[in-house]
């Protein structure tokens, strides 16, 4: 039985906004890709133009929580190609090229940025903050309608914290680390296992079974000290004994062999 629930989260989560959008011909290519991809499940993560092979638009998709796999890309291509062939969005020639979002994703919706809170992220700004552009650093979290990073580029009468307004981002991203790639493994795996299980290729989870958070961040926990202390002195050597046989005969003063 599905989960009325989940249906209702996923369908927010496919009518929710891009904050981060790109102009000119990729808005058109946009406007006509974007319903299409709502229309089958998926969401627009962004469009690039470049002039790889003669011209390449690249689409990247992805489903409401955060994966994609290669047969979501190739059934994304056979429906938005005969679209865009017919909207006929950019004038020259064009090969069409459908993606997953990657590890060091861009972040363009207000979700993207919660779900990814305690990553390293790069931001850069259509408007500038307080006359600088760029920033880097920890991102750690939403709060209304800005994100809130701590900077790990600072100069020294810099303040670490800052609020960037998501409106005025023309770009983020996050920036490849260990426990990124962590996360995105486990997060693969488990859509890897789903899709299985909907199609009958594998056996449900059973009910006392744990379904894990996408949402969540798989960071590793720290490890505990486990160090053992300084082991105690042995009071029962051959010294040890040798010197209580000399104290017994009277040979010895008693305090020492220790």
């Amino acid at each position: 039985m599905t989960d009325p629930t989940a249906v209702s989260v996923d369908a927010d989560l496919l009518a929710e906004p891009r904050l981060v959008v790109e102009p000119g011909a990729a808005a058109r290519i946009s406007a006509v890709a974007g319903p299409v991809l709502q229309g089958m499940g998926y969401r627009l993560v962004r469009i690039k133009i470049s002039a790889e092979a003669g011209c390449t638009v690249q689409i990247m998709a992805e489903r409401p929580d955060g994966t994609m796999q290669i047969e979501d890309c190739e059934a994304i291509s056979r429906a938005l190609s005969p679209v865009l062939d017919i909207a006929d969005p950019i004038e020259r020639a064009y090969r069409l090229e459908i993606s997953s979002p990657g590890i060091d994703r861009p972040l363009v919706r207000r979700s993207d940025f919660e779900r990814y809170a305690g990553h390293l992220v790069k931001v850069e700004m259509a408007v500038a903050h307080q006359g600088r552009k760029r920033f880097r650093g920890l991102l750690v979290g939403v709060e209304g309608d800005a994100v809130r990073l701590h900077r790990d580029d600072i100069r020294t009468d810099e303040d670490a914290d800052v609020l960037l307004v998501m409106e005025d981002i023309s770009d983020a991203r996050l920036v490849l680390t260990d426990e990124l790639i962590a996360e995105s493994m486990r997060r693969g795996k488990q859509a890897e296992r789903e899709l299985k299980q909907n199609l009958g290729l594998a056996p449900p989870s059973p009910p006392h079974a744990k379904k894990s958070d996408p949402a969540k961040s798989n960071k590793p926990k720290p490890k505990p000290d486990n160090k053992p202390g300084k082991k105690p002195e042995p009071t029962n050597t051959k010294k040890h004994r040798l010197a209580a046989e000399r104290l017994r005969r009277g040979d010895l003063d008693p305090t020492e062999g220790d």
